[in-house]
This record gives structure tokens, C-alpha cells and sequence, in this order.
């Protein structure tokens, strides 16, 4: 892989080897290779930071609980049979 100056550079399939590559589906070697290019590619390095802060704001945002309150109103509009309103 040779480096490249912008992610229109960048094709799609190596583009999304940034997404194998954060979920760990990728060959030790291939881990490697996506690495190497990543260090060399700045445009494809700031996909993949992108890429991290969705992951981290995704699994923040699915670890809050909703109040119980909202559960219960939820809960009584089911068992009426009625929209709830918004």
C-alpha cells in the first residue's frame, strides 16, 4: 500500500479496512498493513479518529438507562391501546 494524499486517494474497499480494522476482523498481517497505512496517510488516520469517536459516543449513549418514569408512561400508553403523545 502505498501512501496517499487524500482519501479520494483512498479507494472504498480501503476505506472501509478502517472498519475491519477497528472491529479486529483483520489478519495479523492485515492489522499490520492498515497500521502502516494508516501512519502514512493523514486523511485516512483522520477517518479512522472519526471513526473512534462515533464508536465512543455509541457505546456511551447505550449504557444510559432511560428514566423510569419514561418506561412506565410507555408502559400504561401500550396497555391503553393509545399512541403516546410527544
Amino acid at each position: 500500500m502505498g501512501d496517499c494524499q487524500s482519501l479520494g486517494d483512498c479507494d472504498d474497499a480501503r476505506v472501509g479496512r478502517i472498519y475491519e480494522y477497528l472491529d479486529g476482523a483483520l489478519s495479523r498481517e492485515d492489522l499490520i498493513e492498515i497500521k502502516v497505512h494508516l501512519d502514512g496517510c493523514a486523511d485516512c488516520a483522520q477517518e479512522y479518529d472519526l471513526e473512534c469517536v462515533i464508536r465512543t459516543v455509541v457505546k456511551r449513549s447505550c449504557k444510559e438507562a432511560a428514566p423510569a418514569t419514561l418506561k412506565a408512561a410507555i408502559l400504561a400508553r401500550l396497555h391503553e391501546g393509545r399512541p403516546a403523545e410527544v
